[in-house]
C-alpha cells in the first residue's frame, strides 16, 4: 500500500467520530466486518491492502478527507460541503 493510502487506525476511529458513525455503520457502508474493524482499530492486526481501502473509501465517501503526515501526524478532518454527518 503507498503512504498516499495508508490508513491508520487512529485516523479510522477520528473519521468515524467525526461522521458520528458506529463500527456498524462503518461496517455496513465498507462490506468489512465488525470484528475486522474493531481489530484493526485496536490495534491487534493489519487487515489487507483492499479491505484498507474499503475503509477508506467508505469514509471518503461520507466526506472524510485524509490528512497526511506534516510534521505533526497524519489525521482526519471533513470536507466543508459535507453533509453526510448524518446516520442515514
Amino acid at each position: 500500500m503507498s503512504d498516499e493510502m495508508t490508513l491508520l487506525p487512529e485516523q479510522s476511529r477520528a473519521a468515524r467520530a467525526l461522521l458520528d458513525w458506529s463500527r456498524g455503520d462503518l461496517a455496513s457502508r465498507s462490506g468489512v466486518s465488525v470484528a475486522a474493524l474493531a481489530d484493526f482499530e485496536a490495534g491487534k492486526r493489519q487487515p489487507y491492502e483492499r479491505t484498507l481501502a474499503d475503509i477508506r473509501r467508505a469514509l471518503e465517501s461520507a466526506g472524510v478527507i485524509f490528512v497526511s503526515e506534516n510534521g505533526e501526524g497524519p489525521g482526519v478532518r471533513l470536507r466543508k460541503d459535507n453533509g453526510a454527518k448524518s446516520k442515514a
